[in-house]
């Protein structure tokens, strides 16, 4: 961690940074895949703004999965979280599924909810179930069985990062050691722990259920969006 002075950012900063760095990513992702704008060169090597959007991105789950754990620390009623990301991790399948095959049906792959929903039941299991080290290993294994079986997004990864972040979030160097072994992009996800070491512990000004929810539901209303765009202009 950074010194406690140097802690200057909270959740709703970190919430903030999170949504901002996805809607890069997913809109170039989605609309500009086939275009180049030349940001700056470096010698023979060229950066266009497509590759520094989808650079950004590569720090918004990492975020969104340590939110997650502070949300588990810090909420009074796991049943009503993991109830509320059911709910929008459904209502995110359509967009989703939109999004990446154009169709209203796409089971090759689960939008990103659903591997945070499964590492919240993941992170339930180790603090809060009942019986010996076996039935937690069982159930933990039952949980990333079931987000490789469904597809979730970053999948074993994904499921394995959540846990990590868990167990050792009183370990601010080696968690960030092993976040940048565990996700895609390695350096890249690892910009992440940079935001995070400078975290407060504070929740900011994103109090109130409302606007909590509105930061998981900008989730399914960004990518709907994207996709009547790219339909408008693209035509699929």
């Amino acid at each position: 961690k950074a010194p406690a002075r140097r802690r200057v950012l909270d959740g709703s900063v970190l919430k903030v940074l999170a949504v901002v760095t996805m809607l890069l990513d997913h809109t170039a992702s989605v609309l500009m895949e086939d275009t180049y704008y030349i940001v700056f060169r470096f010698g023979a090597r060229t950066v266009d703004l497509y590759e520094l959007m989808r650079l950004a991105g590569r720090i918004s789950f990492p975020l969104y999965a340590f939110l997650l754990v502070e949300g588990f620390l810090h909420t009074r009623n796991v049943k009503r979280y993991a109830g509320g990301l059911l709910i929008l991790a459904l209502l995110s399948e359509i967009p989703w599924n939109l999004v990446h095959s154009g169709s209203w049906l796409h089971i090759s792959s689960q939008n990103v909810l659903f591997t945070l929903l499964f590492g919240l039941l993941g992170l339930w299991v180790i603090r809060d179930c009942q019986g010996d080290l076996w039935k937690k290993a069982l159930l933990l294994f039952g949980l990333l069985a079931l987000s490789v079986v469904f597809h979730a997004d970053y999948g074993v990864n994904g499921f394995g990062f959540i846990i990590m972040l868990y167990v050792l979030r009183d370990q601010a160097l080696c968690r960030a050691l092993v976040g940048c072994c565990m996700l895609p992009s390695l350096w890249k996800a690892g910009i992440a722990f940079i935001p995070i070491s400078l975290y407060n512990g504070k929740r900011g000004f994103i109090r109130n259920r409302a606007l909590q929810y509105a930061f998981y539901l900008i989730y399914p209303v960004h990518m709907l969006a994207l996709y009547f765009i790219r339909l408008g202009s693209i035509g699929y």
